[in-house]
């Protein structure tokens, strides 16, 4: 059975494609799942995607992960990444490797994006790649976990 990593995406990444276009591109959450799904199979693994514009709903999906199991999360918090402690706690409480991601470069934006609780609760953090920070995530999520690349057999 495939190991799963769960896909977390926070507020208004539902209105990816319609949303600041200039920002975040003119790809949707459809396709930023897609790519985590096509992403995750290469690994063996099965990507789980949520989102929620709740904090405490992602705080469940984060205790779910680790009730099931999961191997791994990728978690795109938005604007939850600069202001929520409980999110950083819930990472840190399952002890999930995680990988934090943003679509766009915070750090070339306000100054309040500069900070993020989520990047402190993660083993990595990756920024500015647009919608292919997330497939960067699962190839590092995948070397940390020890997943195999099964079309070529080497680690990722």
């Amino acid at each position: 059975m495939a190991k799963t990593i769960y896909v977390l995406n926070g507020p208004n990444l539902n209105m990816l494609g319609i949303r600041e276009p200039d920002t975040y591109g003119h790809a949707t959450l459809a396709d930023v799942e897609q790519l985590c799904a096509e992403t995750a199979q290469n690994f063996g693994l099965v990507a789980d995607c949520r989102q929620s514009n709740r904090e405490g709903e992602l705080i469940d999906f984060i205790h779910e992960a680790h009730a099931r199991n999961a191997a791994g999360i990728v978690i795109n918090a938005g604007g939850y990444s600069h202001t929520s402690i409980a999110l950083h706690d819930a990472l840190v409480a399952v002890k999930i490797p995680a990988v934090e991601v943003h679509i766009s470069n915070i750090h070339a934006r306000e100054d309040f994006r500069h900070h993020s609780f989520t990047a402190k609760a993660a083993f990595a953090s990756l920024s500015g790649f647009g919608i292919d920070g997330y497939r960067l995530a699962i190839n590092g999520l995948a070397a940390k976990i020890g997943a195999v690349d099964p079309s070529n057999k080497v680690k990722s």
